[in-house]
């Protein structure tokens, strides 16, 4: 497998890289914001880019065109793991995977897919007599927020549902008092934090507390891989986590 990093240089493209070692597998190339080298060549642009099996892609949202481009011209597949992409990029990723197999999650760890499947299930099973909030931490490099992986908790709690249930991300003012219809989601940013996730379901006097922590990017790293070799062979379509680890 041929791998090509999108956002080469950045934390997560260097993990993926050293996963890529650990696994025997062929990195031939990268493209970041700047040229250089690490242990194979950077260039700045998708139409420099050499021929790859696939694609990970952990760099920023502006990178989104050229990297569908290159992909839908070429037929290959690729595993989006950015996260921040607005309702118009997603709506071209949707339209590029009619052409080309991609994966996109705000989060590519196993543990975070059980983490989901977990909030889904204790949402269904407590019912709406309980109050939900989502509290995420990240290092304080991070560009947006809430993070992609909270938003795809309170996806997985809203469905459970089946019933509106809005987003507040934090509060303030004179007047906060939680509504009933409502999930907060609140972002924590300092320091060098992976990754914390948790979920709190409070209710009449107990509360559940369902929670995640990454300790290093190795094992976001790992899961894009994985994701990858997932990808060989498989029908242009939109894929998730779901379909490498199955319905949890």
């Amino acid at each position: 497998m041929k791998i090509l990093i999108s956002g080469a240089l950045g934390h997560m493209g260097r993990a993926v890289a050293e996963q890529c070692a650990a696994e025997g597998l062929e990195v031939v190339g990268g493209v970041d914001v700047t040229a250089g080298e690490a242990g194979f060549p950077v260039v700045t642009s998708f139409e420099e880019a050499p021929e790859a099996d696939v694609v990970i892609d952990f760099s920023k949202p502006a990178a989104l065109d050229g990297l569908l481009a290159y992909v839908v011209k070429r037929h290959i597949p690729a595993v989006l793991a950015t996260t921040g992409y607005t309702e118009e990029q997603l709506a071209a990723i949707d339209q590029a995977s009619r052409e080309a197999a991609l994966f996109r999650s705000g989060n590519m760890s196993l543990g975070i897919a059980l983490l989901r499947a977990l909030s889904r299930k204790a949402a269904e099973v407590l019912g709406g007599g309980f109050d939900v909030e989502i509290v995420e931490a990240h290092h304080n490099r991070k560009v947006d927020a809430p993070s992609g992986t909270a938003l795809m908790l309170y996806d997985a709690v809203k469905d459970a549902y089946g019933e509106p249930r809005e987003a507040v991300c934090g509060r303030h003012g004179r007047d906060c008092r939680r509504q009933h219809q409502e999930i907060g989601i609140h972002s924590l940013r300092g320091g060098t934090v992976t990754g914390e996730h948790e979920v709190h379901f409070l209710g009449v006097s107990e509360r559940i507390r369902i929670s995640h922590s990454a300790e290093n990017r190795s094992v976001f790293a790992a899961g894009a891989v994985r994701a990858a070799a997932f990808l060989l062979g498989k029908e242009p379509g939109l894929y998730s986590m779901d379909d490498v680890v199955g319905k949890l």
